[in-house]
Formats: structure tokens, sequence, C-alpha cells
């Protein structure tokens, strides 16, 4: 099989790491057979050092003819990047949700595994992790805070900032049967995250995802308000299956389990859009060795165990997916 790969280094530790993951692809490509085409794209930092702008039109164009993209991390020190200080369409952050919107991808998939081989690393009590625990944390990406319309104006001498937080049925929708298929393959529950004993918007995602919880019986859904999630996934995170939720509720809270999984470089994402993956993110952790350089403590990469071609096309064998994981554990 041909596929054509999208290769985002970013900035930081991301060019280490989506070097490292190449070498994981191409091991695959010599195993099976198949042929991978890879195209460099710009996006972040990088780009704004090169075209001014943290994303442009043409990287857009060249991203949605690859059949998946794998990133590395975005962004940089936000106290002493030069970065920082152009305006924030101007920032490397205005370039990662510009293109999630600009390619659709509109659910992001936050696995949180606690590997017993780095079980001292979670920072809980051994009673209370026990064997362990895999949890999925569905997050809708496109919509939300995040992409509302923002202002910042003066009036009467006084700033005043405005972020506005809408949600539609079909939003919600479509992340909820997401969430509800995924459910179906693994424990079958879904815990909904909302605050709708406060929002508009969270009591109508409560009502669309009771409304699509009916056309799955075999999946257990429970709703629980986001502050309390918060403190569940730190006081039992053996609870949960798939965690469904909005997204900055989700942007905080898959953070939150990667540190109970040991560190925020445990956690890769994919994102997806209907029927298909086109991004997969690499979440970096960043420490200074001896001699102040940065270097990766990331656990190893493998995104095409879930990432998937363009249709109905398949960019991994069953056999294929099923090692790699297991390798992992290994390193």
């Amino acid at each position: 099989m041909e596929y054509r790969i999208g290769l985002i280094h970013g900035d930081g530790i991301g060019p280490e790491i989506v070097k490292e993951a190449k070498k994981v692809l191409d091991a695959v490509c010599e195993k099976y057979g198949h042929k991978f085409e890879y195209t460099n794209l710009l996006l972040g930092g990088a780009s704004i050092d090169v075209h001014g702008v943290p994303l442009t039109d043409e990287t857009i164009e060249e991203a949605k003819k690859c059949d998946a993209v794998l990133m590395g991390s975005i962004g940089g020190d936000a106290k002493t990047s030069p970065w920082y200080k152009l305006s924030p369409d101007k920032r490397p952050e205005a370039g990662l949700l510009k293109i999630r919107k600009s390619l659709g991808l509109f659910a992001n998939l936050r696995p949180a595994y606690l590997y017993q081989e780095l079980k001292d690393a979670c920072p809980l009590k051994e009673e209370i992790i026990g064997e362990g625990f895999d949890m999925l944390i569905m997050r809708e990406l496109t919509g939300g805070l995040y992409f509302g319309e923002r202002s910042t104006v003066e009036e009467n001498g006084i700033r005043k900032a405005t972020d506005t937080l809408t949600y539609s049925e079909t939003e919600i929708r479509r992340i909820a049967i997401r969430a509800f298929d995924i459910a179906m393959k693994r424990k079958k529950k879904v815990t909904s995250v909302d605050k709708a004993n406060v929002l508009d918007s969270s009591r109508l995602w409560r009502s669309v995802v009771e409304d699509v919880a009916k056309d799955y019986p075999e999946v257990t859904l429970e709703h629980m308000l986001v502050d309390n999630c918060a403190m569940q996934i730190v006081h039992n995170p053996c609870q949960f299956d798939v965690v469904l939720t909005e997204n900055m509720f989700g942007d905080i809270l898959s953070d939150e389990a990667s540190m109970v999984a040991g560190s925020i470089g445990m956690l890769s994402s994919a994102s997806l859009k209907p029927r298909l993956c086109t991004g997969h993110r690499r979440k970096e952790h960043r420490k200074p060795d001896c001699n102040g350089s940065v270097r990766s403590h990331d656990a190893p990469l493998f995104p095409g165990s879930r990432s998937g071609g363009r249709g109905s096309r398949k960019c991994c064998t069953e056999n294929f997916k099923r090692r790699i994981p297991h390798r992992r554990h290994y390193v």
C-alpha cells in the first residue's frame, strides 16, 4: 500500500521526536511492504521564522493532499521566545488551531495508559492505581471557547475582554457518536464531562449525548461535572474508560491525566475527521540535561497504530497494530 504522509517537525524537541518516529514508519514499510511518501510541512514557530506567520495557506493545501500528518511539538517558552512578542493571531498556537479547523479535525483521542514498567513514575499511591488504568479522553477539537468570537475593548477607560463559548447540536452529536463507537470496542462505558449546573452549552451537550446514547444500549453512560472529574482522575483513575468532553475541558483534563500516567510525554494523540484519521501529534516533555541543552525524555511514538488512510483504506494491518504498541513496553 502507498500513502502520503505529511511531517510537521515543529519546534523545541519536535524535530527530534518526528525523526525517531519516522524511523519506525520506515521499518514498517520494510517489514510489511508499504510505501510512504513524506512531505515536509512548516507549522508554528518554524513557520514564523521562515514565512512570518504560524501557518500558510500553501501548507494547508499540502496537508489536505496527505493521507495522514505526523506532528511534533508546537511553540516555545512564552517568557523568552520572540514568537510570543507577536500579536496572538501570529503566535505558534494560532497555527495549531487553524490547521485543526482547516482539516476538519473535530475529534481528538488522548489515551492515558499506565505502563507497568513505568508504575513508579505515577505520583499516586499504589493502592489507588492498583493494576493500572486505561482511559481514553475524547475531546471535541474544533468548537467551543477556542473557536468562538473574541474581542478586547476599552469602555470608559476600563479594558474588557470577551470570549464566546458556542456549540451546535451537530458538533456535539458527531463527537458523541465517535465516543460511543470507540467505547463499544473497549469496556463499554462513556463518562460525559460538562458543567451543566452552570452553562447552557453544557446543558445542550448533556441532552444531545443522552439522545445519542439511546442508539448504544450496551454502553453505560454517566455524566460528571468537570470539577468533579478533575478530582476523580487523581482519586480513582481506574473508574474511567472513555471520557467524552468539550474542547477546553478536554485540553485541561487530558494534561492532568498525562501526569497521572507519569509524564505528559507519555500521551500521544490522534486528531480525526469523519471516517478518517489525518493528524497525529506527539506531546512534548522537555528537560534540560547537564550542559543546558534540551533532550527528549518521551516514550517512543508510533502513530500508525491509530492512523488511517483515505476512504476505507487501512494504513496498518491488524498484525502490525498489535506488534508496535507491544514493543513500546520494552524501550
